[in-house]
């Protein structure tokens, strides 16, 4: 009998009611990316045409946060995720291809292994697909999913290019699995993943979902409960609750075999929702927000994060100060109490702030760079230069210059406030200085 059967045989004796897996001292740590969804798309974020009950589940066990920041491509904040930093000091600013995340940079899925977790990354990777920049070579003991940017859910075949390229991989061997739905598979990878036989060491895995992102493929009953929907939001909310319903799944299973109150959880979006010709020119849902995918205003950066450890942090609670997915690399550390000595991050640990909501925001300043475009905040200012407004079927358009908004004055930042505040402009101007110098000069070093 292979090891995929004792998985599942192992599975079938804890369903029919012997004792669960034994507890690690140290927590589980499950990271859970969507991808291309937009900063309100959830039922508990304001989306009231939306069915998401598990993610309003989730955040209803733990923490969700309404200023929480990436960046505004998936590459790019993927990168900041594993590395702790802003995406100009990460080094990749866009999207990768052969090449990626630079070598040399370490993960937080190299912490984690080096600190006794067993890890793996199941999903999208897309931070460079060449061996080096592979998973398996930046901290990750397993790997099942696609190192590019997006496949067909069921052919597994690059969707944007082509027309030839596979892209399915097992560690570093190419698989097949023609017609068996992306989304699906991941689950129960996941699921063999997280009852690996033999090895009781607390697992940290990384579930990098393909959904929203294109080509929207949502399960018919959600197409069938959306007809009455405008398109595009019919398929993109199909394809919102057909994930929703994956997470339901992976939420139950962990119930079942009493990991729940031992996993910490962490959903969050990769950046806002695409209004690209392949996605039908939208879908997505940032409310007043002003952007999306691409862009460095709100809709592009502003995404919906949820964190949750029944029994460990608050249930129920909104945290409205700013945030970003740098900080996760810091705060797993913490709650999982391992060894932080040496990282190199611009994140900072939320844990504080998860425990008391009076806490203030671990940041003074945001940094956000996207190939020509950047974007510095402070308070609620934020200057930005290049910034690109993003229109319906990839008509966008590259404001030249400065930008600057006021977040608290104006949310939807339709307004550049630059000729009436032109000395905050300045200040902002100079913190931006100040941070691109501090990166020439460590390159030096």
């Amino acid at each position: 009998m292979d090891n995929r059967h004792l998985f599942l045989s192992a599975g079938g004796l804890l369903l029919a009611g012997t004792a669960p897996a034994a507890r690690p001292a140290k927590p589980n740590v499950i990271i859970i990316y969507t991808d291309d969804h937009g900063t309100l798309d959830m039922g508990c974020f304001g989306a009231a045409d939306l069915r998401t009950p598990h993610m309003d589940s989730l955040a209803a066990s733990g923490v969700r946060f309404t200023q929480f920041y990436a960046a505004p491509v998936s590459s790019a904040s993927r990168a900041s995720l594993l590395t702790g930093q802003f995406t100009r000091r990460a080094g990749l600013t866009g999207n990768a291809g052969y090449t990626g995340l630079p070598l040399g940079k370490e993960t937080l899925a190299e912490r984690m292994r080096d600190n006794g977790y067993r890890t793996a990354c199941i999903g999208k990777w897309h931070l460079g697909s060449w061996k080096e920049y592979a998973p398996n070579s930046r901290g990750f003991d397993y790997f099942w999913g696609f190192l590019g940017g997006c496949i067909d859910s069921y052919s597994h075949f690059y969707y944007w290019g082509g027309p030839n390229r596979h892209d399915l991989w097992r560690n570093g061997e190419e698989i097949h699995e023609e017609g068996k739905f992306f989304a699906a598979e991941t689950l129960r990878e996941a699921e063999e993943f997280i009852l690996r036989d033999g090895d009781d060491r607390p697992f940290f895995l990384y579930w990098a979902v393909n959904i929203p992102h294109y080509p929207l493929q949502p399960a018919k009953k959600w197409l069938d409960h959306y007809a009455d929907l405008p398109a595009p939001r019919r398929m993109y909310a199909a394809f919102v609750s057909t994930f929703d319903d994956y997470l339901g799944r992976l939420r139950a299973f962990l119930r079942e075999r009493g990991l729940e109150e031992n996993t910490l959880v962490i959903l969050q979006s990769d950046n806002g929702h695409s209004t690209e010709v392949r996605t039908f020119g939208g879908g997505g849902y940032c409310g007043d927000y002003r952007g999306g995918k691409f862009s460095l205003f709100e809709g592009g950066i502003r995404v919906p994060a949820i964190v949750s450890w029944p029994g460990h942090l608050p249930q129920g609670e909104t945290r409205d100060q700013t945030a970003m997915n740098i900080d996760w690399f810091p705060t797993i550390l913490e709650l999982c109490g391992l060894d932080a000595s040496g990282i190199d991050v611009d994140g900072r640990s939320l844990v504080p702030l998860l425990r008391d909501a009076s806490e203030k925001s671990p940041h003074d300043v945001l940094h956000f760079d996207f190939e020509r475009q950047w974007a510095v905040r402070q308070g609620d200012w934020k200057l930005l230069c290049n910034a690109i407004d993003v229109r319906p079927d990839d008509r966008n358009e590259t404001l030249e210059g400065l930008y600057l908004t006021n977040l608290g004055i104006d949310p939807t930042e339709s307004e550049n406030l630059l000729g009436e505040y032109p000395e905050k402009a300045q200040e902002l101007l100079k913190l931006r200085e100040a941070y691109v110098a501090s990166l020439e000069e460590n390159d030096r070093r």
